[in-house]
Formats: structure tokens, sequence, C-alpha cells
């Protein structure tokens, strides 16, 4: 999958407890909401296949929640395993571009 500078990660690291933060190689830099991250979820467990239809309740995800692990998965994406056990997720990093550059991984009210 060709991809440009932008959708590159130079690094991802946990930035403090609240927030990851994503360098990318064309310079921008991202910090994400870890739990904005994790209703952005878009596996099966959390969206419905067919209508799109969000299955992840908010109010079922802790204000605490926090991701324990981070590997990646080839050279396009990151899987996550969260402190609530949920593992499923890959975030590819063109959508993580995506979702930051517009706004909707920032800090979501409970």
């Amino acid at each position: 999958m060709p991809t440009d500078d932008a959708h590159i990660p130079t690094r991802i690291e946990q930035h403090d407890p609240r927030t990851l933060v994503i360098a990318w190689a064309d310079g921008g830099e991202s910090l994400i909401d870890v739990r904005a991250l994790r209703l952005a979820c878009g596996c099966a467990h959390c969206v419905d296949e067919w209508t799109g239809k969000p299955l992840l309740a908010p109010e079922n995800v802790p204000a605490e929640i926090a991701p324990v692990g981070i590997q990646s998965v080839g050279r396009y994406a990151i899987q996550i395993e969260w402190s609530d056990g949920h593992d499923a997720g890959i975030f590819p990093f063109e959508r993580l571009r995506g979702l930051a550059d517009r706004g909707e991984l920032v800090a979501v009210s409970k």
C-alpha cells in the first residue's frame, strides 16, 4: 500500500497518562486523547460491519482507559491492547492522521 510522508509515523509514544503523541515523517505531530482513540475503534466489536452503526457506547468506556500495549501491523497500522481487555482494533496510520487532523481524537466528555 503506497503512502506519503503524512502517513508515516517516526515516533509513537505515551506523552502523558491521557495522551499519545505521534510524530509524522512530514514534520507534523498529533496529540491523541487515549479515550477518544478507544471510542474511535472501527473493529467489528465496536462498529456494525454492515450498517456502520457504532456498537460501543461511550458510557461503557472508563474515563481512565489506557493502552497497555501497542504493536505494529505491517508498515501501515498499529494494534492497541487496552486496559479494558479490548485488542481487536487495527488503526491504519492514514486513518489515525485523518482523525487527528480533523480534531476527532481530542478529549470527549463522559
